[in-house]
């Protein structure tokens, strides 16, 4: 087509001309069908060049030395252009290939990676189901046979034809077994919302300017039959600044810390509470017991939900009372009042020390607030 082009205008068309639009052919033909139709076209070249722009044209003679040069340069440069030509599109469709291959490589690492995520969320929610399943089966079942064995043994005395099996002591010393683990009960369900709260971030903070000397006070106050067998110290450095706080809320933190202490440190040893100022308008409150601590890999594991360090050897008490959600809601109301808490060794490296804080506050903070996630 070019040569049918070009061959009416042989006689205004110069050689150079000619030599170059029959290259952009062989150059076309390397990128779109590769390096044979390019040596194809490279020959076909040659031959329409020779015979239809070279004196004698219409001829395959060359009478001219430099016709032959010229020939030769243009067979070697077509073949070569073709070459290099089809080397581009080769290279081209390598990395093309090369692309699918990483394409489809990373289509496999993410179903591979979503699987071993899918994998992994099981797994976590097996262990959730786990500790769930040993909470409800100790916490509740304790309380549950306790009320049903008392409850059993009151209407057996009712019925009774025998003369009166329980006194009036006995009775109510069931009647207080019923009580006492009814509010066990209770307990255990008030804290499954208000983790649930925590969680799913519908806590209402009720902030008002509290002292700690307050706080703590509530906090004693609540745990005074916990620290029955404590010697149980308060520490405070003069003249904290009142605080914008949820008050209750806070106070209900030193108490889960306290009742945490208690079970992890033997009779008769001190718990201490510690409150200071710390820096960037916080407050700090510390409680430090003195029992065996816990080890630096659980430290941050034992605010999780239904964690306990008692497998790991991190006391030697036995298995304490509770669910394992004491701290975990701990955390959730110390993180909504914007503070921060953790566990760290104890004075002399020994015990353990629970250390949250919480922000000061300023006049222009509501009252009465509710805290979003």
């Amino acid at each position: 087509m070019v040569t049918a082009l070009l061959a009416p205008f042989h006689r205004r068309l110069s050689s150079t001309t000619v030599a170059l639009a029959l290259l952009l052919v062989v150059l076309f033909t390397g990128a779109r069908w590769g390096s044979r139709p390019a040596m194809a076209a490279a020959l076909l070249g040659v031959l329409c060049f020779n015979f239809f722009f070279l004196p004698p044209i219409h001829t395959l003679t060359i009478t001219d030395p430099q016709n032959w040069v010229a020939l030769a340069a243009f067979l070697i440069t077509a073949i070569t252009a073709g070459e290099l030509s089809a080397r581009a599109k080769r290279r081209a469709e390598e990395a093309e290939s090369g692309r699918r291959d990483l394409e489809r490589l990373y289509r496999e690492y993410q179903i591979a990676s979503e699987r071993a995520k899918q994998a992994e969320l099981f797994e976590q929610s097996e262990r959730l189901k786990s500790a769930l399943l040993d909470a409800v089966t100790h916490d509740l079942r304790t309380p549950l046979t306790s009320i049903k064995a008392s409850v059993t043994s009151l209407i057996a005395e009712e019925d009774s034809v025998e003369p009166v099996l329980l006194d009036k002591e006995g009775r109510r010393e069931f009647l207080e077994v019923i009580d006492e683990e009814a509010d066990r009960l209770n307990r255990f369900v008030e804290s499954l919302v208000e983790l649930a709260q925590i969680e799913a971030g519908k806590m209402q903070l009720r902030r008002r300017w509290s002292s700690l000397e307050e706080i703590v006070t509530m906090a004693r106050e609540r745990a005074r039959a916990l620290t029955t067998h404590h010697h149980l110290e308060v520490e405070s450095e003069a003249e904290l600044p009142v605080a914008l706080v949820d008050a209750e809320l806070i106070a209900e933190v030193l108490y889960s810390l306290i009742d945490n202490a208690t079970k992890y440190s033997p009779p008769d040893t001190r718990i201490r509470i510690m409150t200071k100022r710390a820096a960037e308008g916080m407050l700090q409150v510390a409680v430090e017991d003195a029992g065996r601590g816990i080890p630096p890999q659980l430290r941050e594991r034992v605010f999780d939900k239904f964690f306990r360090a008692t497998n790991e050897g991190a006391t030697r008490l036995g298995r304490p009372k509770g669910l394992g959600m004491g701290l975990a809601i701990a955390r959730g109301i110390v993180e909504a009042h914007g503070g921060r808490i953790w566990m760290e060794s104890g004075e002399h490296s020994q015990g353990t020390r629970a250390v949250f804080t919480i922000p000061i506050g300023d006049e222009e903070s509501p009252g009465d607030l509710k805290h979003d996630n």
